[in-house]
């Protein structure tokens, strides 16, 4: 195998194919210099040789370097060339690198592969990292040999097609997760949402009814009520597109009719927002441990001691306080629990050593389980709260009470479709059962013979 270039790349590409065994030549402009950098086993020479030497040849320079090669353009003729370059920005070039180098060098085939690996995963095999290596090229026998090099460096080839598709291959690795740009803006637009009501309710009311200074709730409490809103309202925005399908499925009586693009868009972004979700929970949970570590706190304290021994008081144990307290935190425990489970098993690694039945089982019913454990945190956090006319800040309800509006309908509309008459319609329409559609029958008649007939599948 030759490499062209002395690279960060073609160094760590070249330890991955002598690891794999094999024989391979590093054609550099200076050889000499850059022996050193490569493994012994490597044979480290002038480009042409390098050339002279191999059938496959990966070119890890850069596009603008592509024209130095143009001397090699005799030598090059018949051999197979595997573009490994990226671009700086998505859709710099009008052409992509591999069509651009495949027009410098007809004689050739080139093979878009291997850019959307990096050096490290390159030098630490498939262990780490990305394992797919995506090739397109318009020779079937040229991009099946690059295939075969690929698994036998222990990487999965995926083919792409055409040479068409390499400025989409190259556009890849410049994305900056794109499966998460929709779910980030919707849990930031939920965030500025609650935290503004907050805001409202903890520090400008005081602040124009009483004329108390409450600013400094800004940091820590007022973000830490903020949180569980968010994580909750995101957890059941996982849930309830599936009871949007479901009941599109039942009005129609199919499931062949396709879903609004929206639709389809968020049912693809499921796995995101229930990581977000759990994001936020964790740090509710991490803010919540540190609230008594605050000095507003201790001086909270030290004021109530106080009052209490200026009101000669002896105890201030309200029964039903503290057991409110002890099942909200021993839920919200729990809740947090199954959803650190959720997270794990969305990491590729834990869910392909899961089968279908048992991701399933924990995405969907352990997933509901927590949805509902988590409406069971929140009111008992409210407990008679929602009905403390004094908790009615500028005529304005508590934030948790807006919070139980998406999952209160999600579990409402989970309960209607566990009953026996519109599960068992369901269960048919994802089976494939239509409304209103006939189907062949055959009968045998009173001869023997068999003749056919229509009827509805609704019978």
């Amino acid at each position: 195998i030759g490499v062209l270039g002395s690279g960060d790349f073609a160094r760590s590409l070249a330890i991955r194919l002598v690891c794999s065994g094999f024989k391979v030549v590093v054609g550099s402009r200076n050889p000499k210099r850059k022996a050193s950098l490569f493994p012994s086993a490597a044979e480290v020479t002038f480009q042409a040789e390098a050339v002279k030497k191999t059938d496959v040849i990966f070119v890890a320079v850069f596009r603008e370097h592509y024209s130095t090669l143009c001397d090699l353009a005799d030598v090059l003729a018949g051999k197979i060339l595997v573009d490994v370059s990226n671009n700086t920005e998505i859709n710099y070039h009008k052409e992509s690198n591999a069509e651009y180098l495949a027009s410098l060098f007809p004689a050739c085939t080139v093979v878009k592969g291997f850019n959307v690996l990096s050096a490290w995963t390159l030098q630490s095999g498939a262990r780490d990292g990305n394992k797919q290596v995506l090739l397109c090229s318009n020779n079937q026998e040229a991009k099946r040999a690059v295939a075969e090099i690929a698994q036998v460096m222990g990487f999965t080839p995926v083919d792409m097609g055409c040479m068409s598709s390499a400025c989409e291959i190259e556009n890849i690795p410049l994305r900056l997760l794109p499966a998460w740009k929709i779910p980030i803006l919707l849990s930031l637009g939920l965030f500025l949402c609650f935290f503004t009501y907050n805001l409202i309710r903890q520090v400008i009311h005081p602040y124009i009814r009483e004329q108390k200074n409450k600013l400094y709730k800004i940091p820590i409490e007022v973000v830490n009520t903020t949180l569980p809103c968010v994580a909750y309202v995101m957890l059941s925005l996982v849930y309830l597109p599936g009871v949007v399908a479901a009941c599109s499925q039942l009005y129609y009586g199919t499931k062949y009719r396709r879903f609004p693009d929206w639709l389809d868009q968020w049912l693809q972004h499921r796995k995101q927002i229930g990581l977000l979700s759990f994001f936020c929970a964790a740090l509710h949970a991490v803010y919540s441990l540190c609230l008594p570590m605050r000095r507003s706190h201790r001086y909270q304290l030290i004021e109530m001691a106080v009052k209490q021994a200026v009101e000669k008081k002896m105890s201030v144990w309200v029964e039903e306080e503290v057991w409110r307290m002890e099942i909200y935190i021993s839920v919200g425990i729990i809740a947090l629990g199954l959803l650190s489970l959720l997270a794990i098993t969305s990491l590729p690694s834990i869910a392909n050593s899961l089968n279908w039945r048992e991701f399933s089982f924990i995405q969907s019913t352990l997933g509901f389980i927590a949805l509902v454990i988590s409406t069971l945190h929140t009111l008992t956090y409210g407990w008679s709260r929602a009905f403390d006319e004094n908790q009615y800040k500028f005529y304005l309800p508590p934030t948790y009470t807006l919070t139980l509006l998406v999952p209160c309908t999600v579990i409402i509309a989970k309960v209607i479709f566990s009953l026996p008459c519109i599960q068992h319609r369901l269960l048919r329409i994802r089976r494939g059962w239509e409304k209103g559609r006939y189907v062949k029958f055959v009968l045998p008649s009173a001869t023997g013979e068999f003749s056919s007939g229509e009827t509805s599948s609704n019978v």
